[in-house]
């Protein structure tokens, strides 16, 4: 079957499309992205042929994972977010989180982090410990510590903003600007549910954190409020 599915793919592969891909996520010598391939596939295709394919066992996907062709990752977390939520069994559940987080590192790039971790890691740990999370954000791979920044989504749609905001104080000092912009994004998404508790952050941390952080957690701020948090 899996060979059906790399078939399926290749049928559509856009290479033109694949080159402005490989620019957009910043694939050259140095980059973030470096030595990631695109052939090219737009994610509502990647999605419809993930949904073809969801029966693919964890060993298939696990193929996919370690491919170095970007859609092909993407593919496989479409999958295992699907499996992750139309199953009841929480033992299966707990088996794909574990697949996951065996995987972390070969989750690398911005868009396979942001569609799968708070749908299967952040939603798996919303009555659970969740000390893995601060594991990750000390993390010194980029992609982990933008996963546990971006699994407490799960979190903030249940009104919980404690490890949000916790994770965010972590990654204060971080230098990546992958990382500010997801800490803004987070802080943002607390102050949609609850913007006092995302003002309490500001206003203590305001002032030393990132530009980039700061300017993505007041996107939605009225002018007088963006100026106020502007002016160091």
């Amino acid at each position: 079957m899996l060979q059906f599915f790399y078939n399926e793919l290749e049928k559509i592969a856009d290479p033109e499309r694949a080159k402005n891909l490989s620019w957009f996520f910043k694939t050259g010598k140095g980059q973030y992205g470096e030595g990631d391939i695109f052939i090219g596939i737009t994610v509502p295709k990647l999605r419809e042929i993930s949904k073809k394919y969801q029966t693919l066992q964890l060993d298939d996907l696990q193929k996919l994972l370690d491919s170095k062709i970007h859609e092909y990752r993407l593919s496989a977390l479409m999958i295992l977010r699907l499996k992750y939520e139309k199953i009841d069994d929480n033992k299966f559940k707990e088996e794909i989180v574990n697949f996951y987080l065996k995987n972390t590192k070969k989750i690398n790039n911005w868009d396979l982090v942001d569609l799968s971790c708070h749908y299967i890691l952040g939603n798996w740990l919303l009555d659970k410990d969740r000390k893995i999370l601060y594991k990750l954000a000390k993390s010194k791979n980029l992609w982990e510590k933008r996963i546990a920044i971006i699994s407490t989504f799960a979190f903030i749609r249940e009104n919980q903003f404690e490890d949000t905001l916790k994770i965010s104080e972590i990654h204060l000092s971080d230098k990546h600007d992958l990382i500010h912009k997801a800490v803004g994004w987070a802080l943002r998404e607390v102050g949609k549910k609850d913007k006092k508790t995302e003002t309490d952050f500001l206003n203590k941390h305001y002032k030393t954190m990132p530009r980039t952080m700061l300017r993505y957690a007041i996107e939605k701020f009225s002018d007088n409020e963006r100026k106020h948090f502007l002016a160091k």
